[in-house]
């Protein structure tokens, strides 16, 4: 019996398994699930490769083979084809984001966009593309790294600025708030949404990618008044790169969707903008990906305890009976208004960190009251994060970031400038 080919196929069928089933409510094991659903999830064909490619030097070192290595192989093939039918499904986002839009902004938004943005639009993803998950930069772009945007309890708080070579006047500046939990050590601007803003600053967009003090070292509301903070800077000085400052659409993933989220949401509120209150903090609108949206639990969308805990221990440092009005305060479901921006919500129906019915319930409750469009679109398959690097899935999801950007763009009461080629 070959038991290095049985240990491959258990492995492999426990991956395939995670991909559809991944574990929620043990606060343990939900990590565990999360780690190995997002990296396989998105990159599956080098995952059955290198598989593949063990699995035939386990047989060619065993000359004999018995009826359990059979049976390893079969089960070895099976769980390549979950996967495999696991990754081509992302090509379901596509349509998961069109119909989101269309539901937002009218079937026939796209006739509002400008053609020379509808010319540029992706029409598929590139096999080059796909070959090169880790390729996040592009030539076209330069990253002006580490702008130093404020200072705050002896640190110095930094940002990176993406801009096309050629550095086109007055273009509309996306906001990116990186996730990790708010904690250290779990995220930075270093290495989250790296493909989205080389993409948007290809298109034009001057994309500003921005790091904010962390816990423990710092308590809540210091992450969201450090992200006003830099988005005063950007009022003051985006015009040095090309950026309007009049035209400013908020992003981030996981905390830094929470983060964006309340900050679209918290426009102008003088208790996060201490020394800056006269600072217009308002956002043209919002893409937040994977985000938290209910600090409290008390609409009971959390399937453990997990993120409550990180916040009482680690981030508010206070238990949520001692500070309930900042948890609620801080909470982007409790903000939801009428004179909301536009906002495009995307989640993952198997996110295994944030959960999805959190995100369902937030969309619904900022599209009941909110005078602007709310876009809502669950991508079936993703885990959380699944947008690090690139796979088929998330450049479907960014090409429909893009197409909403455009949009507001080009319905904007005042335009954002010439962005063109």
């Amino acid at each position: 019996m070959n038991l290095p080919l049985l240990l491959l196929a258990l492995s492999g069928a426990l991956l395939a398994w995670n991909l559809e089933y991944p574990v929620y409510r043990s606060r343990i094991w939900h990590a565990v699930s999360f780690l190995f659903g997002w990296l396989v999830g998105e990159l599956v064909p080098f995952v059955v490769a290198v598989q593949a490619v063990v699995a035939l030097a386990m047989l060619a070192v065993h000359g004999e083979h018995t009826l359990i290595d059979a049976f390893s192989l079969a089960v070895l093939v099976g769980a390549w084809g979950v996967m495999l039918r696991h990754y081509i499904a992302g090509g379901d986002a596509a349509q998961v984001m069109e119909e989101a839009l269309q539901k937002a902004l009218g079937q026939d938004y796209q006739q509002h966009i400008r053609p020379e943005f509808v010319a540029r639009f992706p029409r598929s993803v590139l096999p080059a593309t796909l070959a090169r998950p880790f390729r996040l930069d592009l030539p076209e772009v330069t990253r002006v790294r580490d702008v130093v945007y404020a200072e705050a309890d002896g640190q110095r708080l930094l940002l990176d600025v993406y801009h096309r070579n050629d550095l086109p006047a007055a273009c509309p500046v996306l906001f990116q708030l990186h996730g990790g939990g708010w904690t250290e050590k779990m995220g930075s601007k270093n290495e989250q949404a790296r493909p989205l803003m080389n993409h948007m600053a290809a298109r034009g967009w001057v994309c500003v990618s921005v790091d904010y003090r962390l816990s423990p070292g710092a308590s809540f509301p210091a992450h969201i008044i450090d992200c006003k903070r830099a988005l005063a800077w950007v009022r003051a000085h985006i015009a040095r790169w090309g950026g309007d400052p009049a035209f400013v659409v908020a992003t981030g993933g996981s905390a830094g969707g929470h983060l964006c989220s309340l900050l679209a949401l918290s426009a102008n509120d003088p208790q996060w903008q201490p020394g800056f209150e006269d600072v217009d903090t308002r956002v043209q609108g919002c893409v937040p990906f994977y985000g938290v949206y209910d600090l409290s639990g008390r609409h009971g969308q959390k399937p453990n305890g997990a993120i409550l805990e990180v916040l009482e221990s680690w981030v508010i440092k206070k238990r949520y009976h001692e500070a309930a009005a900042l948890y609620e305060s801080g909470s982007p479901i409790e903000r939801v208004h009428a004179g909301a921006p536009p906002f495009l919500v995307i989640h993952g129906d198997r996110d295994g960190l944030c959960p999805v019915a959190e995100a369902r319930l937030f969309a619904q409750r900022l599209s009941e009251v909110s005078g602007s469009p709310v876009a809502y679109a669950e991508i079936p398959g993703a885990q959380h994060a699944f947008d690090i690097f690139r796979s088929l899935r998330s450049e479907l999801v960014m090409y429909g970031v893009e197409r909403f950007l455009a949009y507001l763009q080009s319905t904007a009461r005042t335009g954002a400038g010439n962005t063109s080629p």
